[in-house]
């Protein structure tokens, strides 16, 4: 889930529709049954389902609701069909202010008993102080894992009356406690293990006993060897734990069909239209985060996506699995595959996902795409009329209708929540087909072997475990179903079973590797690997399978195989990319990682380069400087065009061979400057290798000290030229920055000129300046310097501001320009109690902090002026503001005036806070209005502030853009930013109040107020 003042629903247009939207005039919409009720009216559970549409074919009913339950976050559905709820009553109080249950949340078990359809019974599984706000539940008969951060539960039912009275710490020390970002569900696997994830503030994961875990590989899970959200995989007994997949951003939930093959969802920073569903292809990188330095995915790059929904997740970068779609903005939550029957035969065997930001339940119906997949997306259940529809989850039951857990809130989670009382289950199942458990003879062969056919997963683990005791015996009934079932899915969940007992597995394991479904070889490859077997001789023969599916688990296989023969067969794998098939050349980037130098060299033995560009895709995708020569080769071919060659530019900063690559680039310079015959793209060239060039070996060629002077030249007066100078260190262009900074003193570009100039030791530059100059550009200086927040700014500032020689005016501005930083009003503060301000100047520097986003900097600076704090217009309640009009042009420009200093509608606005151009589509009138009454209430993650206290003692505070071992971009109010080192940062700290100012409705009458949410919730998504 994510913060309630993100960004709105956007749908990608679908290829196959089953839901009609409502587009006409107000008029029309004001028909609609639910529009017609009170506000009190549409939130009474016997409305539940007028404000929601439902897909054609389907039915929709209301299982439970409250007060029976409250904020479902996550549901489970046991082998009797009983509905089990994890509770989140007291989400996140320090924030969100909210009332608490001492006694803690609650994990309800929901029972229908008289077979009506609706839950009529709660039993309290389990509730405890310790219990607050979980996001994970799995069932297991008396048994259930319970994720929440920093803990993984097992909690245990011994006596049979359905209260849990044992409780275990499976895992801990997982970050991100009571944070949306961290521990998520664990599911049950085809292959009897666990699956599970963590978004990316999880950062590590210890065992029962506090020590860090280590996975298969060796390496310890945690920041230092994997990237932001992880998935992984163990065994029920919590061996064998796998990292499947990194670098994701909040991957809520793991789906695992049954050949072994997992999805989940991942969102994006908030207001970037970037939602994503990604097929995880195991050991993948997903891209957000920049993976060699850790870089967010707004910090420059070349070849750099040119839409942001893509440049979020670095996916022209060689080494990012692709994303299998794109569904624009949302807060997506729980998934599932449907594999049942009962529903239309469009979402057999796909998933389906409840997504809370866009208030809808979609499915997403998959194909082939070569090594990959390709998906549309099928609405299943869209709360059109109702936005307080928040669907947290969605289960299969046993009788494989589904069931959707709702949130029911105006907001989305992400730190707030509107409403604490309310909360829904719906069954969703084709008409006139009543809720019926079928039961099932566990004790038996045949009852187990049907029971491993459920669309339900915690059936089929009470399968899985009844069959693996009941072993060898159960062979003849698991093989007729891998023989002769219809079902290819269950013939997978028969092979799994029979490929994990201990006398049978490497027999059908082998077998499976020529069955003529390729999803029951990529099935046996999988198993083979979990059995540690010989695979030499099986992916051999595989590796020239006719389907690029199989290959693809083939290369995947081959990480850390160190036969004599993983080389060759990796070649095989490679010679057959065709240089259009993006899944595959990341698999064979999987395959080779850690033996780049011995599978490359095999390739080049084989590679006869008839395929060019699959030749120049694999030089592209390597990891090894014997790579280097033709990457150069292909980056400097002027017979293909610039554009088209970024690519290549952007492959060094992948290559590990520093030395060699710094070499190439000079190299490239150098017979550059010896051919005559420069094109037009030299400059853009000569920018290229700077930028890719390691500084350690600038002054190891003259040639190079040359192309910087001569670029710093030519770029003069860009972001490109900063980006030189910072990455160059060049304190030679001081003085050009000086001039950049007055001339651009009102934009982003002067306001980083004058940070780097006294970043580069230009204060007394900068001083000398000030004393000498004209009136006019001095102010110019000082604007530039407003925000710049570092020690040397504060004190030029200050001195200028409390110089009596100085003209008035420019002290005024001084004096208002101190605290356009965090340390910076803190600055003004204590000379304003110092009482170091003369009267003509103490108006300047509170009008200076007249907008800092902590309320208690504004109220304590009015307080030094003699007309203190002006009186505000009382607030009606909040049922009162929802029943006024208000004019959403009027609303414009209260937004233009109070917003758009760190919100951007459209073009209008800076790019500081969330992205609002569609925030009508997510929040609903309310949640609006709780949004800018109490900000704090609704931090959005990716913009939280933090406060960097600089090696000099100066504070700066803002938003992190981007971080890499050695620099931090930070984003100030008002869209500018500020390029630090990290060598420069002494400590760093995260506010525990929004950035976005309390009490901005304090500088509005109510009925600007209401306009301004009138206005707001205008910005919906257009139709497509």
């Amino acid at each position: 889930m994510k913060s309630p003042i993100g960004y709105p629903w956007l749908i990608t247009c679908c290829l196959y529709t089953i839901v009609l939207f409502s587009c006409g005039s107000e008029k029309e919409q004001d028909l609609h049954p639910f529009e017609k009720l009170s506000e009190e009216e549409k939130r009474q559970p016997e409305n539940a389902l007028l404000g929601i549409q439902v897909a054609d074919g389907l039915e929709a009913s209301l299982f439970a609701s409250e007060p029976m339950i409250t904020n479902p976050t996550n549901i489970d559905i046991d082998h009797k069909g009983r509905v089990w709820v994890c509770e989140a009553y007291n989400y996140r109080p320090e924030i969100t202010g909210n009332d608490t249950k001492p006694e803690g949340d609650r994990i309800v078990i929901l029972e229908d008993t008289t077979g009506d359809g609706k839950a009529d019974k709660s039993t309290v599984f389990y509730q405890d102080p310790e219990l607050n706000a979980p996001l994970g539940i799995w069932v297991m008969g008396n048994q259930v894992i319970v994720s929440q951060s920093p803990y993984v539960w097992l909690l245990t039912d011994t006596d049979g009356d359905d209260v849990a009275d044992k409780k275990e710490i499976l895992f801990q020390g997982i970050d991100g406690e009571q944070h949306d970002h961290g521990m998520h569900a664990f599911v049950f696997g085809p292959d009897g293990k666990f699956y599970f994830n963590f978004g990316n503030s999880g950062g590590q994961i210890k065992d029962k006993d506090g020590n860090l875990i280590v996975d298969k590989f060796g390496k310890t899970v945690n920041t230092e060897n994997y990237k932001e959200g992880l998935v992984f995989r163990c065994n029920p007994d919590l061996t064998e734990f796998e990292v499947l997949g990194q670098n994701f951003r909040n991957n809520y939930e793991v789906a695992v069909d049954s050949y072994g093959t997992m999805w989940q969802s991942d969102n994006d920073d908030d207001g970037n239209k970037g939602v994503r569903i990604n097929y995880v292809m195991e050991f993948g990188n997903y891209g957000y985060k920049d993976e060699m330095t850790g870089a967010g995915w707004r910090a420059n790059r070349t070849n750099k996506e040119k839409e942001i929904p893509l440049q979020h997740w670095h996916l022209n970068d060689p080494g990012v699995v692709p994303n299998l779609l794109q569904t624009g903005a949302g807060s997506p939550t729980g998934m599932v595959v449907y594999e049942g029957r009962l529903l239309p035969e469009i979402f057999w065997d796909q998933m389906i996902h409840s997504d809370a930001g866009p208030n809808v339940v979609r499915a997403y119906p998959v194909k082939n795409d070569g090594a990959g997949y390709k998906a549309e997306i099928v609405n299943i259940m869209v709360g059109d009329h109702d936005q307080w529809f928040r669907p947290s989850d969605v289960c299969v039951a046993p009788d494989g209708s589904l069931m959707v857990a709702d949130w029911y809130d105006p907001g989305v989670g992400g730190h707030q929540v509107g409403d604490l009382y309310r909360g829904r289950i719906f069954r969703v199942a084709i008409p006139d087909s009543p809720y019926r458990v079928p039961a099932f003879e566990m004790n038996t062969v045949e009852g187990a072997v049907e029971a491993l056919q459920n669309p339900n997963l915690s059936v089929r683990h009470q399968a899985w475990k009844a069959l693996m005791e009941f072993g060898e015996t159960a062979e003849s009934s698991l093989n007729n179903i891998y023989t002769s079932h219809e079902n290819p899915r269950m013939k997978a969940r028969a092979f799994w079973v029979l490929a994990k007992m201990e006398n049978l597995g490497e027999e059908y394991i082998r077998k499976t590797t020529s069955h003529q479904d390729p999803n029951l070889r990529i099935a046996a490859i999988r198993a083979a690997r979990q059995a540690d077997m010989d695979l030499t001789q099986m992916l051999k023969e595989l590796s020239k399978d006719s389907d690029p599916q199989v290959r693809r688990e083939v290369a995947i296989a081959l990480k850390n195989n160190s036969s004599q023969e993983a080389a060759e067969i990796w070649a095989t794998l490679a010679n057959q990319h065709d240089g259009e098939d993006r899944w595959y050349l990341e698999a064979l980037g999987i395959g080779a990682d850690g033996q780049w130098d011995k599978f490359y060299t095999a390739w080049k033995s084989l590679d006869d380069a008839s395929n060019q560009k699959g030749h120049d895709d694999i030089v592209w995708r390597s990891r090894t400087g014997l790579a280097i020569p033709t990457l150069a080769a292909l980056a400097s071919n002027d017979e293909n065009s610039l554009d088209n060659r970024l690519r290549y530019f952007r492959a060094f900063d992948f290559n590990p061979d520093k030395a060699k690559k710094s070499r190439a680039l000079i190299k490239m310079l150098e017979d550059r400057q010896i051919n005559t015959e420069k094109g037009q793209d030299q400059t853009r060239i000569n920018k290229l290798v700077l930028n890719h060039l390691d500084p350690g070996y600038l002054k190891q060629s003259n040639v190079a000290q040359t192309t910087l002077k001569t670029t710093l030249e030519e770029t003069y007066g860009t972001e490109e030229y900063l980006e030189l100078v910072s990455r160059f260190e060049v304190t030679s262009e001081n003085e050009n920055l000086l001039d950049l900074a007055i001339k651009e003193f009102d934009n982003n570009l002067g306001k980083t000129a004058a940070g780097l100039l006294l970043q580069q030791g230009g204060s007394e530059k900068v001083r000398s300046y000030l004393k000498e100059e004209e009136e006019r550009n001095a102010a110019n200086l000082l604007l530039a310097m407003r925000g710049v927040g570092n020690k040397a700014s504060l004190d030029i500032l200050e001195t200028t501001a409390l110089d009596s020689s100085a003209p008035l005016n420019l002290r005024r501005e001084a004096a208002k320009a101190i605290g356009g930083s965090y340390g910076g009003e803190d600055r003004v503060l204590s000379l304003l109690k110092e009482g170091k301000f003369p009267e003509n100047l103490k108006a300047s520097a509170v009008d200076g902090v007249s907008k800092a986003w902590r309320k208690s900097v504004r109220i304590e600076a009015a307080s030094y002026l003699d007309s203190g704090q002006a009186s505000s217009e009382e607030l009606p309640p909040m049922n009162e503001l929802l029943t006024m009009k208000g004019d959403k042009e009027n609303g414009l420009r209260i937004f233009k005036e109070n917003c758009a200093l760190c919100h951007q509608v459209g073009s209008i606005g800076m790019d500081f806070g969330p992205n609002l151009t569609e925030i009508g589509s997510k929040l609903s009138r309310e949640a609006q209005f709780i949004s800018i009454i109490h900000p704090d209430a609704g931090i959005n993650f990716g913009f939280e502030g933090y406060l960097i206290t600089l090696n000099d003692g100066s504070v700066i505070g803002g938003i992190i853009a981007s971080q890499t071992e050695t620099d931090l971009d930070l984003k100030l109010p008002g869209g500018n930013s500020m390029s630090l080192k990290t060598s420069d940062i002494s400590s760093m700290e995260q506010m525990e109040n929004s950035m976005m100012p309390s009490g901005l409705e304090k500088a509005m009458t109510t009925q600007e107020l209401v306009d301004l949410v009138e206005y707001l919730m205008s910005l919906k998504k257009q139709s497509s």
